[in-house]
């Protein structure tokens, strides 16, 4: 079901009667786990750090008696910045449609029997504005965990924060090659000597300008070349049209089943590097089918068990028992659904702009401009991960 692009009115938003379901699910459980949109730091420029130091390694360094001190040594300081990214939308609804509440567009043709009931929506600009703001919350979710980090050096570019997955550079573990420089036109891909043959599935990490795909999701292959192929939702199914794009990338996701080994590979690296050892915020984060992975490899490896859970930050999750402790599953639809991460939660921090008299995510009216009202959702908000190497990722995995 498509939305809308510019004003509202009784043509193009119809009242209906009956109770109101949403059809986007619309958690964000990232965001909402590390402090959500009211939640977080503060800072007062686009750009924000924070700080990171390390020890030295320890070994057994004595000293013999009546030595005089040893040289002396300091601990260096190092410094991580990320920007800011400016999220706003705009919602606009006529003075006909907020009045016409009981206006309903059915029934449309014979027998034209009414349902009966009301229309729930009893303020179309109130429901309109909750409705985007949950939108501007489900895209800094994801933002959060894919965001492509850019600094631009003017106005002319937006600023981009760098996600979780971009942030992760020291324990990284790649099942699959990542294919880069391929292209689009229409509804073919072009990537010289691809490999791949029908039926074949691939995860993109870039789209580029290309429509109707979306980097993290799973798509069919149908070869039609040694160099072209087109892609799919489903085996088989139509193939999507893409239109011109450059800049594709993709990977094609490993074939073997998923072990508690893998797992515990993926966990050691953080741990090593001084990650998930806060139990209550060691989290694996996930997609629904990585979870259901992970589920089948403990119960496979070790015989059924019972999923216990717990609360973080007002997110109920499962719990894991591994060997590193036991680990908070959290499912997230925006994670990519060939990948794997570690995440020491107690790292993760949403930064805010503080608008000054307005807040951090607020809404205004915009100028009156004829019979209708116009309102403004922004906020300016950006991701700090604390120490990258506290955490881990996995790509490439079976999907």
């Amino acid at each position: 079901m498509a939305g809308i692009t510019g004003m509202g009115t009784t043509f193009n938003l119809p009242n209906y009667t009956g109770e109101l379901f949403g059809l986007t699910p619309e958690d964000t459980p990232l965001l909402s786990a590390i402090g959500g949109l009211t939640g977080g730091g503060m800072t007062t420029a686009v750009e924000f750090e924070w700080e990171t130091y390390e020890l030295r390694n320890p070994a057994q360094r004595t000293r013999v008696e009546g030595a005089t001190a040893p040289t002396a040594e300091g601990r260096a300081r190092d410094n991580v910045t990320n920007v800011l990214e400016i999220h706003q939308e705009q919602v606009s609804v006529s003075y006909t449609k907020q009045a016409a509440t009981g206006q309903v567009a059915s029934p449309q043709a014979a027998p034209f029997n009414h349902s009966g009931g009301t229309n729930p929506v009893t303020n179309e600009l109130d429901w309109q504005v909750k409705q985007a703001l949950k939108s501007m919350a489900l895209d800094i979710n994801f933002s959060f965990i894919n965001g492509s980090y850019i600094k631009p050096t003017s106005n002319s570019t937006a600023r981009q924060t760098r996600g979780l997955l971009q942030a992760i550079t020291t324990n990284r573990i790649a099942k699959s090659t990542t294919v880069t420089g391929a292209t689009s036109a229409t509804d073919t891909i072009t990537s010289t000597a691809h490999g791949l043959v029908d039926g074949d599935k691939v995860v993109f990490r870039a789209t580029g300008a290309a429509t109707n795909i979306v980097a993290g999701r799973t798509y069919y292959v149908d070869q039609i070349s040694t160099d072209t192929f087109k892609v799919s939702t489903a085996a088989a199914g139509a193939a999507l049209v893409l239109g011109t794009a450059t800049g594709l990338s993709y990977v094609k996701p490993w074939g073997t089943t998923l072990t508690p080994d893998h797992v515990s590979d993926l966990l050691q690296l953080a741990y090593d590097s001084g990650g998930i050892s806060e139990q209550s915020t060691a989290t694996l984060l996930c997609n629904s089918g990585q979870k259901r992975a992970i589920s089948r490899a403990y119960a496979d490896s070790f015989g059924k068990f019972t999923e216990t859970s717990r609360t973080v930050g007002g997110v109920n999750v499962t719990t894991l028992v591994t060997d590193f402790g036991t680990l908070n599953v959290m499912m997230d639809r925006q994670m990519p659904q060939d990948t794997l991460a570690a995440v020491s939660l107690e790292h993760l921090t949403p930064v805010f702009l503080n608008i000054p008299g307005k807040g951090v995510m607020f809404e205004e009216p915009l100028s009156k401009t004829g019979a209708s009202d116009q309102v403004q959702l922004y906020g300016e908000v950006g991701l700090k991960y604390g120490n990258e190497r506290a955490h881990a990722v996995m790509d490439g995995l079976k999907v």
